[in-house]
């Protein structure tokens, strides 16, 4: 089926695109990148189903977005997903679940037992950054906009450092539950939890990096975040501090907008909204956004004039039983808006 055929409100495609789209990645103005990988997940694991699961939820969708009426018609694009990415990430995840139960049995990733372990994770991962590096430079050079859905919280680094090279200096919106700056965590270089750290240490073009709704983090992340002039932290806590004060969620956004360059990258981890709407991610916390809350944040920063440059959408987990999917069904909505939102923050 050619778009000029596509009934938007007949039955939704099961085509394998996200959102039971026609159109090719070639014929798109934005490009979803898939990467279903989850090799350090550290509680729950999943997320590298994820972007299966995603595109399965995302075909009941109704596509009208008042926000940016027919965006769907600019075209969203699916890459193919690349299944040898989640064998090695179920290889390597056995690898990382033994390193795991050894740190928590009072081991020390030094120790023998785990050292060839860690390293095999750590050769891994740099095979992905640079696999994701690839894909993403190839497409932003054809003049796309890109979208990537993970997997785990670790697989935009290559995207962002791709996209740095070419956009200059950025800022980096980043909602989750979690500050994600810590270093090497459990020896894993390129941990989910490192990837804000890996992102202010690799990619000198982030200026910016403004953290909102986090409200799960060690001491160390809490001291690098009020120690590096970059980190500017909207955490949950001063959130609802503000909004039980009197502050309205209009005037909360204004001020992360307004914290914000011209240019931003937005990094969204389901686990930065609320629990009830992603039960499965890998790490749920309680409190975070409500899915209003989120679309509301995202539209205040194209009200303000900023562009999305691209974005990523990681840590949706599905349910194992796969029967009632409520959070691949969350998990498509925001990345719905995320690609409308880029859209029309970038108009033709």
């Amino acid at each position: 089926m050619e778009m000029k055929d596509f009934d938007p409100d007949g039955t939704g495609l099961d085509n394998g695109n996200y959102f039971g789209l026609p159109c090719t990645a070639e014929e798109s103005r934005l490009v979803l990148l898939s990467v279903p990988w989850d090799v350090t997940a550290s509680y729950g694991g999943g997320a590298a189903f994820g972007p299966d699961a995603i595109i399965g939820a995302s075909s009941q969708l109704d596509l009208y977005d008042g926000f940016h009426p027919g965006g769907w018609r600019e075209g969203i694009g699916t890459v193919g997903i690349d299944y040898s990415i989640q064998e090695r990430s179920i290889f390597l995840r056995g690898d990382a679940q033994k390193v795991m139960s050894h740190l928590e049995s009072g081991g020390s990733t030094g120790d023998e037992y785990v050292k060839r372990k860690i390293a095999r994770i750590n050769e891994g991962s740099r095979w992905l950054n640079d696999r994701v590096y690839g894909e993403a430079s190839s497409w932003l050079d054809r003049g796309r906009l890109v979208g990537l859905v993970g997997g785990d919280h670790s697989t935009p680094l290559g995207f962002v450092r791709a996209l740095a090279e070419r956009e200059g200096a950025l800022g980096v919106l980043h909602v989750d539950a979690h500050r994600d700056l810590r270093a090497g965590y459990e020896g894993f270089d390129y941990s989910h939890a490192s990837i804000m750290y890996n992102v202010l240490k690799e990619v000198p073009g982030v200026e910016r990096l403004v953290q909102v709704a986090v409200r799960d983090f060690c001491d160390g992340e809490e001291a690098l975040a009020g120690s590096d002039s970059r980190v500017v932290s909207f955490d949950d806590y001063l959130l609802a501090r503000n909004r039980f004060g009197g502050m309205t969620w209009r005037e909360q956004c204004a001020r992360i907008a307004e914290s914000l360059p011209a240019k931003v990258y937005v990094s969204f981890d389901i686990d930065g909204l609320s629990p009830e709407l992603c039960p499965h991610t890998g790490t749920p916390v309680a409190g975070g956004l409500s899915f209003h809350e989120a679309v509301f944040l995202l539209d205040a920063v194209v009200a303000s004039g900023r562009r999305i440059v691209g974005f990523d959408l990681c840590e949706v987990a599905p349910a194992a039983d796969h029967e009632n999917e409520w959070d691949a069904n969350v998990g498509a909505r925001v990345l719905y808006k995320l690609c409308n939102f880029t859209l029309k923050s970038n108009p033709k």
